[in-house]
């Protein structure tokens, strides 16, 4: 059983801002590298499920089987369940649960999937050991993180440099990994996992509905998340500093050449029978 509990802490809690992100997730945006590994009868344990939009469409995709959405934070279940009962969907359930000390016995799951949760724990490794634990033999765990580091953006917009260099400290002193995408693979050598698929996969954010989108919400949490908090608190930004991000957010937002990508590392690893 585990020995090691969550030491982190989550760097952008759950403001609105941060959701207006979450909920746009899909399985097919965000792990279309798993969905042709599904089959119809499986379980699938949903790891930092959030909001709960990537476990319905799980659920939808194994309708003879059966999806549990885990998650650290209990209010946030709430709207997960909300989006379950949304669509209809009798074959999911939701746990308040931590990575590092799963509450189930060992071979539970045909599946564990865990969609931008590395980046934000303690002990990437470990996490990885209790996932491939709660795994059957010959059934699969699916991580897909995004490496920060790799984002990146036209035009060079001065303090969007900023807002990567301010990330990346905030993340690390809250413990965790900002640039886990590339690392995936690495730590689940690490976890003693051996036969793992290693690929990787993109947002765009081009057109200027979507520029909107994602300088809004970039511009928002930069100023009013617990990201925000964190980094007044922790020493690394005044609240002008702050400011002065959130605006060169809107400024690349208003770009009509604007252009934005994330890279996300995803591993696919088969637990030997």
């Amino acid at each position: 059983m585990p020995q090691t509990r969550e030491t982190a802490v989550y760097t952008h809690g759950h403001h609105e801002s941060v959701l207006r992100s979450h909920t746009w997730r899909t399985a097919a945006n965000s792990a279309a590298y798993l969905l042709g590994s599904l089959e119809p009868h499986m379980r699938v344990l949903d790891i930092g499920c959030g909001p709960g939009t990537i476990t319905a469409d799980l659920a939808a995709l194994v309708p003879d089987g059966r999806v549990t959405g885990a998650d650290r934070a209990p209010g946030i279940l709430e709207q997960a369940r909300a989006t379950a009962e949304g669509r209809g969907l009798a074959n999911v359930d939701f746990e308040v649960a931590d990575v590092h000390a799963l509450g189930h016995p060992d071979g539970t799951f045909d599946v564990v999937h865990a969609h931008q949760v590395l980046q934000h724990v303690g002990d990437p490794v470990g996490a990885l050991r209790e996932m491939a634990r709660v795994t059957r033999p010959g059934g699969l765990i699916a991580v897909r993180d995004a490496d920060y580091a790799a984002m990146t953006w036209y035009p060079a917009v001065p303090g969007l440099d900023d807002w990567l260099d301010l990330y990346r400290r905030v993340a690390r002193a809250n413990g965790g990994e900002p640039d886990a995408g590339r690392k995936l693979r690495s730590w689940a050598l690490a976890a003693g996992l051996s036969d793992i698929t290693a690929t990787s996969g993109t947002w765009t954010y081009a057109t200027a509905e979507e520029r909107a989108w994602w300088s809004g919400l970039w511009a928002d949490r930069t100023l009013a998340s617990a990201y925000a908090g964190r980094a007044v608190r922790g020493g690394h930004a005044t609240p002008e500093e702050l400011r002065a991000v959130s605006g060169a957010w809107r400024e690349w937002g208003r770009r009509e050449d604007g252009w934005f990508a994330v890279l996300h590392g995803e591993i696919l690893c088969r637990k030997p029978a």
